[in-house]
């Protein structure tokens, strides 16, 4: 290879260069043009939402009028049912645009946009938020089973700090899902910051006769755990994908917001280990109560004793309170799934539609009603 023809090759890639300055020129137009029509976009949504507001404020304050015909009574049920459908719709659009970080996680990550904007992107990510709840739960278990076995130190601390680290991670995560629309109850976020905090007072507790004599219970306590939070991924992931077969539910939902019967038959299974779960967390509260009369008791005694029973507490409310909330919308919405379905039918059948994963929806439905 001689220089001349060194020369004509730089020549070329000096050409594909120029062409690469165009194509990043035109990346960068349209990269700020994109920022552009997402202000906009922020800007009308904050315009509907205060006319909206606007609109049911005085439409309340019309209602309230004793003398009000039929008619206008018709009238004004047809208003809230459109400003609640718009609503669904605003949110819909929202799932799109660039959302304002929590206070949490400024605190952590700083000022760092960690909006998804692709859908697809937002699925890949809740998958893997599942994936590595699975092996972190499973990892734990393992280190659950060696610590009953052997009686480590070393192997103590490596579990607790897992649970520290684990607990911590997803507080980060189940907040990143929450800034792209993820519906998790607010309660289930708030168990995980308890956890964390229960776990790093666990890794500072000292060995002592107090710790050998809770040890042991509560490596089973996190066993049973284990196998609890197994079950409950394998049925949400099942519910889920039918839901999401059906088209029902949002991509980064990772709590069951609706009950359907056939989402009940699993439930009803899983519920009462649910609740000996729960149970155990208080007899975890009431050992370690024991153990505050204890010569050796230290700090960490009283504390995780009032830190379990705030689970227990709050864990058994909230199941017992959204059970009861959810049958009662069941025919609601079994109903509406049912039309879902009729409509999807009637697209399969007009388009020639060969989606296999909308038609297992529907069939899984048809199979367990």
């Amino acid at each position: 290879m001689d220089l001349n023809e060194l020369d004509r090759e730089w020549s070329e890639l000096s050409d594909e260069y120029r062409s690469l300055e165009l194509v990043n020129q035109s990346y960068l137009d349209l990269h700020e043009r994109l920022e552009e029509m997402q202000e906009k976009c922020t800007k009308q949504i904050q315009h509907q939402r205060y006319r909206m507001q606007q609109i049911r404020k005085n439409l309340k304050l019309y209602v309230r009028k004793e003398q009000i015909t039929a008619s206008d009574k018709e009238k004004a049920s047809g208003l809230e049912k459109n400003i609640m459908k718009r609503k669904a719709q605003i949110h819909e659009i929202e799932q799109g645009l660039p959302q304002q970080n929590s206070r949490y996680l400024k605190i952590i990550l700083g000022d760092v946009n960690v909006s998804i904007l692709n859908r697809n992107d937002k699925v890949r990510y809740k998958d893997e938020y599942e994936k590595f709840k699975l092996i972190l739960n499973v990892i734990g278990l393992l280190l659950s089973f060696l610590n009953i076995i052997f009686n480590l130190r070393a192997l103590e601390l490596v579990f607790l700090f897992l649970l520290v680290w684990y607990y911590c991670t997803l507080t980060i995560r189940e907040s990143i899902l929450k800034v792209n629309g993820s519906r998790i109850k607010g309660w289930w976020r708030l168990h995980h910051f308890i956890s964390t905090v229960c776990a790093g007072v666990l890794l500072v507790w000292p060995q002592g006769e107090p710790w050998q004599l809770f040890r042991t219970q509560f490596m089973y306590f996190n066993v049973y755990i284990s196998l609890v939070q197994y079950m409950q991924f394998r049925y949400q992931k099942g519910v889920l994908y039918r839901l999401k077969a059906l088209g029902e539910r949002h991509n980064m939902d990772i709590t069951i917001e609706g009950f359907h019967s056939w989402m009940w038959r699993g439930l009803s299974f899983l519920i009462p280990f649910l609740f000996v779960g729960y149970v155990f967390q208080f007899y975890n509260a009431w050992t370690l109560y024991q153990l505050t009369k204890h010569p050796e008791a230290t700090w960490q005694i009283p504390v995780l004793s009032v830190l379990f029973l705030i689970l227990f507490a709050g864990n058994m409310t909230t199941t017992m309170l959204v059970i009861p909330q959810k049958l009662n919308e069941h025919t609601e919405t079994r109903y509406r799934l049912m039309n879902l379905i009729a409509s999807k039918r009637q697209k399969i059948d007009k388009k020639g539609d060969s989606n296999e994963q909308q038609q297992a929806g529907v069939n899984e439905f048809i199979k367990s009603e």
